[in-house]
């Protein structure tokens, strides 16, 4: 989205951004359709797609070439997991994650030798990446957070256990959360590189869910888990500043991934009720149906809008927490409806899964929750209201 001479708003997307779309879209298609249903029913990650998503970019979309990165703005980033959550929003959710709240924050904040040493295995898809906050006594409130980085000599000694670590179970690095000042409640807090292979570093058990179901969601636990001190990530107390400003960018991404999802349940509704016969006619004879097809299709262009809003403002370096929450707000909660109406309109057939509406109504549901619930996205938009209102 651009403005152009005389304050004229321009709602198209460029020429790139349209080939960037087919592209996804034609992959999406061909190469995950076919295997979708099987990875949500068996709950397994497509490890025979990663050389096709590996040759795409797909681990590194934002990048910055120097690190074998594709360098996207961020409205074609938001394009690539709106088209791939269409399909398979687990992948989708794999590769936003992998790029927005793991490899981000490095890039943004690390040391020049960080990025060295660790960006180009992450571009290239050979190292996965996970960001790592929630606990089981801390989720939403990250002050909370018990797992501990004792500083001893030139490593950190971590002790904790990250709960539902998206990537979890393929993670080669993690971004992780921890108490580096046991004193300071709310300032102790820093953010460290952990990565596979470090002793006392250990995944827990895949995690049996609802949706979601083919990205691989586990714990990771680290027990007197020896971490360089090089890999800090920014400065000790930065934990608290580098989870937040990542979340914004993430926030972008989920709301992708959302609206994805929620024109999948579009889709799929709209031709079942084209071809579903009742009453010796179309359901989309019926205006009850209509209404059902109408509100969704008028949520999905409002979320779209949101989502490139948000991506524009990040693009041109203005301030974009709120725009990021409430796209991430809009769109989870506008996916959840479009997969309920979209069960209401298969009738019986709906809670089959035969049919690929359940998965979109089972997958939407989460949107609502990881990367900051809709209650905190509400949070972060009253506390933006009430900053612009200060005279």
């Amino acid at each position: 989205m651009k403005v152009r001479k005389g304050s004229v708003v321009d709602f198209e997307i460029n020429p790139k951004q349209r080939v960037i779309r087919r592209t996804v879209r034609e992959f999406a298609t061909s190469r995950i359709g076919p295997i979708a249903h099987e990875l949500d029913q068996q709950a397994r990650f497509p490890w025979e797609l990663m050389d096709d998503m590996k040759a795409m970019n797909l681990f590194g979309l934002q990048a910055s070439p120097e690190w074998g990165g594709a360098g996207m703005d961020t409205i074609s980033y938001a394009i690539t997991i709106e088209e791939l959550a269409r399909v398979c929003a687990g992948i989708a959710l794999a590769v936003t994650v992998h790029n927005s709240v793991s490899l981000y924050p490095i890039e943004a904040y690390g040391t020049d030798k960080q990025k060295r040493r660790i960006l180009p295995g992450m571009c290239s898809g050979d190292r996965v990446g996970a960001f790592c906050v929630t606990e089981p006594n801390a989720g939403s409130d990250a002050s909370a957070t018990e797992t501990t980085a004792i500083l001893d000599g030139d490593r950190y000694i971590l002790n904790g256990n990250k709960i539902w670590v998206t990537n979890g179970a393929i993670a080669g690095v993690a971004v992780v959360l921890a108490r580096t000042d046991p004193e300071d409640k709310k300032r102790g807090l820093s953010t460290l590189i952990v990565e596979r292979g470090m002793r006392g570093f250990s995944v827990g058990p895949l995690e049996d869910l609802c949706g979601m179901r083919s990205n691989p969601v586990s714990s990771l636990i680290m027990t007197d888990c020896p971490v360089p001190k090089e890999n800090l990530l920014g400065r000790p107390g930065d934990g608290v500043r580098i989870a937040l400003q990542t979340l914004d960018v993430g926030r972008i991404g989920i709301a992708s991934q959302a609206l994805g999802i929620a024109q999948a349940s579009l889709d799929v509704s709209l031709e079942y009720a084209q071809q579903r016969i009742q009453f010796r006619a179309p359901l989309t004879q019926f205006q009850s149906i209509q209404n059902m097809l109408a509100d969704t299709a008028t949520e999905i262009e409002a979320t779209r809008l949101l989502v490139y809003q948000a991506g524009w403002l990040r693009d041109n370096e203005r301030p974009f927490s709120s725009a990021s929450a409430m796209a991430k707000l809009y769109a989870s909660e506008a996916a959840s409806r479009a997969g309920s109406r979209g069960v209401q309109i298969h009738g019986g057939y709906g809670y089959s899964k035969s049919y690929p509406i359940e998965r979109y109504w089972r997958d939407a549901r989460v949107t609502e929750i990881y990367e900051g619930t809709s209650e905190i996205q509400r949070m972060v938009i009253a506390r933006s209201l009430q900053e612009k209102s200060k005279p």
